[in-house]
């Protein structure tokens, strides 16, 4: 009796889940899990590694701009007096379009064709 009761207690200790310290991130965690300073649970490493890229994103870029927004607004509107002055767009054989009358327009088609066949 004394070795199932022994073997029952490690399983006991087995189920009870570590002890994760508040606030820390998946990262940290997953740190110390790898250097073997807390021992993670497979539903514990699981969802660390899964909300390791929403908490710390690759980053493809950086960039550090020198960027003054009030003179690159300035230069803007500049450009926009100066593309003013083109001349005005017309559109090519503005003619008014021929009424038809309402008797032509009863008729049916002339050129209807159904190229569907029907059965």
């Amino acid at each position: 009796m004394d070795a199932i009761d022994e073997v029952l207690n490690r399983i006991e200790q087995q189920k009870e889940e570590p002890e994760l310290p508040e606030g820390i991130t998946a990262l940290e965690l997953l740190r110390l899990a790898y250097r073997g300073k807390v021992k993670l649970t497979p539903q514990q490493a699981r969802c660390a590694i899964e909300s390791l890229p929403y908490e710390t994103p690759k980053l493809s870029a950086t960039a550090h701009v020198n960027y003054d927004f009030a003179a690159e607004l300035e230069k803007a509107v500049e450009r926009a007096k100066v593309r003013s002055g083109l001349p005005v767009l017309r559109v090519i054989n503005a003619q008014p379009v021929e009424q038809l009358p309402a008797e032509k327009l009863k008729d049916p088609f002339a050129r209807y064709t159904n190229n569907y066949r029907r059965r």
